[in-house]
């Protein structure tokens, strides 16, 4: 039997992120498969964690800690997947080392160093450039990652390009595959609330997500000002995980401006908005909040920043703006043409079919990963950066931990 080991940074969250939710839909893509799996991490379970399946071993370890070289003898899998290239740092070189048939895949979700280098440039008020990612510490870090893994699973189209441009990664060492959902069908679009039966702007993220963050506090200083001025009775409902003291300061009932901290049931606040507005300045990847918005029905008004990757030349489910002007306007346009809102919902759909089905999504992806572990030694052998990269770098990693292992022993 096929056996998959996911090692997570933290538990999975599908609530609070969209990590999250991709960790449960990889998670929920191999159990159909029949594969046997075992989720290990070195964080605490939260409250917030998602039970995983019963036939799922749940393992705690530790980072530094030859006890998790003893574990992976123990699962010996067949393959184990990486939910960031920071796990990939801490682990990756003992499963090298003692499950050398174990095909490698890290899950990049969104690329930290596109991200970072995006909030770097905004804070220095100057725009992003494909060059500032030649100069990025974390882009060292996540491409030595991603060389040094089998394959590694990219969200975005635009994010492909940049590996294969910027970077020059190598096309076989990359398989695109987004966000994946079951499409709505007519019987459940029949159920969802009509324009005139919703009320309200919606936003929502984890509040620990560094561009959520900036864009609550963007649209509370800039954009929701200008929204309220047109429309004195609307609210934006504000919610997402992780809400500390500094989010909540922000709750300003007078303004229509309301906290609500984190939502029981996102589907259910999403579908009761009228509109979903993410005026998001800077990040990477997709964003699992407006694929949430289509999946309910629900248009969104974002940036171009987080509409990137995620609808092809498909007409977007909603419109894109980018100054506090053009997003208001745009916002107030959505929230009171009926036409105009009714013609988004029906593009995200269109975007959900084209793009994110998971019927689409699943064959092409297993069929890959079948492929890679017939040819497991060719594979590998046509990667001579990685190969390097798994000599030179591991080495550093594997005595400093070891080193580190030792010195807590004492």
């Amino acid at each position: 039997m096929q056996h998959l080991l996911i090692i997570g940074k933290v538990w999975p969250e599908p609530a609070s992120s969209a990590a999250g939710s991709r960790i449960m839909q990889l998670i929920g893509l191999f159990l159909e498969q029949g594969w046997k799996l075992s989720f290990a991490s070195a964080s605490t379970e939260s409250d917030l964690a998602a039970p995983l399946n019963e036939g799922i071993a749940k393992y705690r370890v530790q980072i530094n800690d030859a006890a998790f070289d003893e574990l992976l003898k123990t699962i010996d899998p067949t393959i184990v997947l990486f939910d960031r290239f920071t796990t990939e740092e801490q682990f990756g070189w003992r499963v090298a080392e003692h499950c050398p048939s174990a095909v490698r895949v890290l899950d990049t979700i969104d690329l930290h160093c596109l991200r970072n280098a995006r909030r770097d440039a905004l804070k220095a008020g100057r725009d992003f450039k494909n060059s500032d990612l030649l100069r990025s510490e974390t882009a060292k870090r996540e491409i030595a990652s991603i060389y040094r893994c089998d394959l590694s699973l990219v969200v975005s189209p635009v994010e492909m390009e940049l590996l294969k441009t910027v970077f020059c990664v190598p096309e076989q060492l990359l398989y695109y595959l987004p966000l994946f959902y079951d499409v709505p069908t007519k019987e459940q679009t029949a159920d969802w609330p009509r324009f005139s039966e919703r009320q309200h702007f919606l936003s929502i993220g984890n509040f620990l997500h560094e561009p959520n963050w900036d864009a609550v506090l963007y649209l509370k200083n800039a954009v929701w000002p200008l929204i309220r001025k047109q429309l004195s009775k609307a609210e934006v409902h504000v919610y997402g995980a992780y809400a500390t003291r500094k989010v909540h300061a922000l709750h300003t009932p007078k303004e229509g401006f309301l906290i609500k901290g984190r939502a029981g049931n996102a589907h259910t606040v999403m579908t009761s908005a009228r509109v979903c507005i993410a005026p998001l300045r800077f990040g990477a990847g997709i964003k699992g909040k407006l694929l949430d918005a289509m999946l309910c029905g629900t248009p969104t008004v974002t940036t171009a920043i987080g509409a990137e990757g995620m609808h092809s030349e498909l007409p977007w489910s909603g419109k894109i703006a980018n100054t506090p002007e053009e997003f208001a306007a745009a916002s107030v346009a959505l929230y009171n043409n009926e036409a105009e809102w009714q013609n988004a919902l029906q593009n995200g759909l269109t975007i959900l079919r084209t793009i994110f089905s998971k019927q689409t999504c699943v064959a092409p992806f297993t069929e890959a990963l079948a492929q890679i572990q017939a040819r497991l030694e060719e594979h590998r052998l046509q990667n001579f950066v990685g190969n390097m990269l798994g000599s030179q770098g591991y080495a550093a990693t594997r005595y400093m931990s070891l080193w580190i292992e030792a010195k807590n022993r004492v």
